[in-house]
């Protein structure tokens, strides 16, 4: 390994040491108590260290969303690469949401629950490439691509792709945020509200 490289190494893991401390800093505290003196004291580096790799908060909660969003999509496209119907594709990536989103819990509130604008606005989350944007799209054309197959009735693609998300994004934040609640098995759960809604929207 070359000096070079082994620079580049180095700078690749502390900027992930910086994100896995941000996660944590978001999860405790919170987007509005945060700031880079608080991240740079946790990780003992002065906040000009961390300037180096990141603008500001909202940069670093950004890398993070799109840290999540990535992992996700990249598991997206491993179904979609093994999986020649469209509804099939559509089950297993709302499986694995819930599945994604319950393994990583601390990862996912940071990414949906810290700020409510990460992305900017509507219009500019649709137009601007970001993992986020196409982890959307990947749903939203795979329910295109089953409507198309005749698999779900025709209707409005965005309105089902949305519809489906806000179910699974459901299951996923009240296993979070009840866990003192005697819920039933999350496996069990996640193919019984899924089956239920491809059937439900099916022809």
């Amino acid at each position: 390994m070359t000096l070079r490289e082994r620079r580049q190494k180095h700078k690749a893991l502390f900027r992930q040491e910086i994100l896995d401390a941000a996660r944590e800093l978001f999860s405790q505290i919170g987007y509005e108590r945060f700031s880079m003196r608080k991240l740079a004291a946790k990780i003992e580096h002065s906040p000009t260290t961390i300037y180096l790799y990141f603008r500001d908060k909202d940069d670093l909660l950004y890398s993070l969303c799109e840290e999540l969003f990535a992992k996700l999509f990249q598991s997206y496209q491993d179904i979609s690469k093994g999986h020649s119907s469209p509804l099939q594709v559509l089950r297993l990536c709302l499986l694995r949401y819930i599945e994604f989103g319950l393994a990583n819990p601390g990862h996912y509130k940071v990414a949906f629950f810290t700020s409510p604008v990460v992305y900017g606005s509507p219009t500019e989350f649709l137009q601007k490439d970001s993992m986020g944007r196409r982890t959307y799209f990947h749903i939203l054309q795979t329910v295109e691509g089953a409507m198309a197959a005749a698999a779900l009735r025709p209707m409005n693609a965005a309105l089902l792709a949305q519809t489906l998300w806000t179910a699974v994004h459901g299951v996923v934040t009240s296993r979070i945020y009840t866990a003192d609640f005697p819920m039933v098995d999350a496996a069990l759960q996640a193919e019984t509200l899924v089956d239920g809604l491809l059937a439900g929207f099916g022809t």
